[in-house]
């Protein structure tokens, strides 16, 4: 069989011999000018459209929509970073060794007067806590607050201090993965290093505690950096650095500052986390039913949720505006919480939703087991 421009040539030929041989040029080349713009006409599709097996973007095709690819991080950098500070911590001599044991790591300053985060393991025990600024400066530390159970630490400089460089928080519920971060911290006492990656995923859980719910980052977190700052592209505070995973890299994890934010009241009142009490069983909603929540399955009698008028079967949907996407996630919000808080439930009832305002009590102590005899 012959090709297909083999073809063609023959068909020419064949009717080029029954035509006038005056004819014959200014036909072939009509003949030819059509073939060739349909030609053309074929490769321009292919190059829009790609081939059969893959897809092309031309040089004049729309850039990806609301993305606009990173140059220099720098200028975000000389924002924020001087209100990131180094933390040393000594525990005093243990063990009867000689020496004390000292801790390093990171923090971050959350006002002008001298409040600062870090990881509550960074300061545990902790006799002698030093921050040190970005300017070079060396200030004592009292702790407020701590927690061990989400590893967050209130601390205050001592007086006098006060016009102190500061960092501003985000909103990590709005964080997706993908999006572009940057830690800067203290690793193995190189002070304000800086590393970058981005969101690997979300509400991880990993196993070191019930108030699980980490961000996962590549950016570079080693030793050091605990307790130090994630910020988002807008110099945001939208993490606290916290775990590594030892065996691999580019695994780092980050408590969420939303929940850090609910925590830092309760700190600085309590000292410790009261746990927030509302006096109601709840269960994560049927997945067959394809809706999100927390399901009520028992309302305790003169709870603060009784009081508020929660019944059983309500669907808690939200806890102040946040969406609850299931019933761990409804009870860390609301155990991080200081007892006496006002908070609004949203609570759908018989298919329609409505707002529920409930003051937290204190959750009550069970009593412990009996001593054996």
């Amino acid at each position: 069989m012959p090709r297909p421009a083999a073809a063609f040539v023959l068909l020419l030929l064949a009717q080029a011999a029954s035509a006038d041989t005056a004819d014959v040029d200014r036909w072939v080349r009509a003949r030819a000018a059509e073939h060739r713009a349909y030609l053309d006409q074929l490769g321009s599709r292919l190059t829009a459209e790609g081939t059969p097996l893959w897809r092309e973007r031309l040089a004049g095709d729309p850039a990806l929509p609301d993305f606009t690819p990173p140059t220099s991080l720098a200028p975000l950098v000389r924002a924020v970073r001087d209100g990131v500070v180094n933390i040393s911590a000594e525990e005093g001599p243990v063990d009867g060794a000689v020496q004390p044991r000292r801790s390093l790591g990171s923090g971050f300053i959350l006002s002008p007067d001298g409040y600062l985060v870090t990881n509550n393991h960074v300061i545990d025990r902790a006799q002698n806590i030093r921050v040190t600024l970005s300017d070079g400066r060396e200030l004592v530390a009292d702790v407020v607050g701590h927690d061990p159970a989400t590893d967050v630490a209130l601390l205050k400089v001592r007086a006098p201090a006060r016009d102190l460089p500061f960092t501003r928080l985000g909103d990590s519920d709005r964080l997706q993965v993908g999006d572009w971060v940057v830690a800067i911290g203290n690793p193995f006492g190189l002070d304000h290093s800086v590393s970058h990656g981005m969101i690997s995923a979300k509400e991880r859980v990993i196993g070191m505690g019930a108030f699980d719910d980490f961000i996962q980052t590549d950016a570079l977190i080693n030793p050091g950096n605990s307790g130090g700052p994630l910020f988002n592209m807008r110099g945001e505070v939208v993490g606290v650095n916290t775990a590594i995973v030892s065996q691999g890299q580019g695994i780092g994890f980050a408590v969420p500052i939303n929940m850090v934010k609910d925590l830092l009241p309760n700190l600085q009142v309590n000292g410790r986390l009261a746990r927030g009490w509302l006096g109601i069983v709840v269960q994560e909603e049927s997945a067959a039913a394809g809706e999100k929540g927390a399901l009520v399955q028992t309302v305790f009698k003169s709870s603060p949720a009784a009081r508020a008028g929660l019944e059983v079967g309500d669907r808690v949907t939200a806890v102040n505006g946040r969406p609850v996407e299931g019933y761990l996630q409804f009870m860390r919000r609301v155990a991080i919480l200081a007892p006496g808080t006002s908070v609004r439930l949203t609570v759908v009832r018989g298919g329609k939703a409505q707002e529920r305002a409930v003051t937290l009590g204190e959750r009550p102590v069970l009593p412990g087991p009996a001593p054996r005899r």
